[in-house]
């Protein structure tokens, strides 16, 4: 009763603003995966743009931030940019995946850095996780190994989609620890506008070999560009980056959760795409564990 009333009494109110936030960012980002796979283009361009698009919309909101910005140490500069290079590693290799695997395999996949954040986080940010929590992180290992098993079976490529899917998994926690630090210190706007933009610098030496991503490409993919940079990005992982102030990481990393389930659904209704069924046995598993994982402090 205590804990209500002080809610009520706005001794928390950013942590019931990041919970109502949350919600709006789970959908938005749900949304990432099908314009993806309505789009023609290399994954490394779609992930640039994307990332350059979302930078170039929150640059609107920075003049006011400048003097902020001025005072960034070294070391906080070092650890936006880090941050910028797991965001590019974690949506080339995903975007790259969902070239080789189902939306519902990819996408939930690439959504078990709660795994890691549980464990990481303990001894980088302090904060603790428990032996049930542990477990957890156990039996989603086991749901992991049935999806990839699945697609192993079901084709040499999907086997190669989970494997990227999986190296976007461990570039999403670290974009999420070193966010939790920062974000202490930092506004979400500049935050949010400097990372995007060295994420954008790092995707476009990425696709230096590719020669694909300063191509000229029709009127269409330049609007699932913008949509995804607006919507999955701005509306979502801005509002992700906001919360990461005002709770634990892992809470913010649980809530990327809802991704999978959301893409899924979406497929389903706009692509007509229906995953195997080891693979929903295994994803559903996955979900179990980590629900588990972050259910218990």
């Amino acid at each position: 009763m205590q804990s209500i009333r002080d809610l009520l009494e706005g001794k928390d109110r950013k942590k019931v603003t990041a919970h109502t936030v949350i919600p709006i960012a789970i959908v938005a980002v749900s949304f990432a995966a099908i314009f993806i796979r309505l789009s023609g283009s290399h994954p490394i361009a779609v992930a640039f743009y994307r990332m350059f698009f979302s930078a170039a919309i929150l640059g609107i909101f920075i003049p006011p931030h400048l003097k902020s910005l001025k005072k960034t140490t070294k070391r906080e500069w070092l650890t936006l940019i880090t941050t910028g290079l797991f965001l590019a590693i974690h949506f080339a290799s995903w975007i790259a995946s969902l070239d080789h695997t189902s939306v519902a395999s990819s996408s939930i996949l690439v959504s078990t850095h709660p795994l890691l954040v549980a464990w990481i986080s303990s001894w980088y940010l302090g904060e603790r996780t428990s032996l049930k929590a542990y477990s957890g992180i156990g039996i989603a290992l086991i749901g992991v190994v049935l999806m990839t098993f699945s697609n192993y079976r079901v084709s040499g490529r999907a086997f190669f989609g989970d494997m990227l899917a999986l190296l976007g998994m461990i570039a999403m926690a670290g974009y999420i620890l070193r966010g939790r630090k920062i974000r202490q210190k930092m506004d979400v706007i500049p935050y949010a506008f400097v990372v995007y933009l060295f994420s954008s610098i790092f995707l476009a030496i990425f696709s230096l070999p590719f020669s694909t991503t300063f191509a000229v490409y029709p009127a269409r993919e330049y609007l699932l560009f913008f949509a995804l940079a607006l919507i999955p990005t701005v509306f979502g992982h801005t509002f992700f980056n906001w919360g990461l102030k005002h709770v634990k990481a892992r809470i913010i990393s649980v809530s990327f959760l809802g991704e999978p389930m959301g893409a899924s659904v979406l497929a389903f209704l706009i692509l007509r795409e229906i995953p195997p069924g080891l693979t929903v046995l295994g994803g559903t598993i996955t979900l179990i564990g980590i629900y588990i994982c972050t259910k218990y402090d």
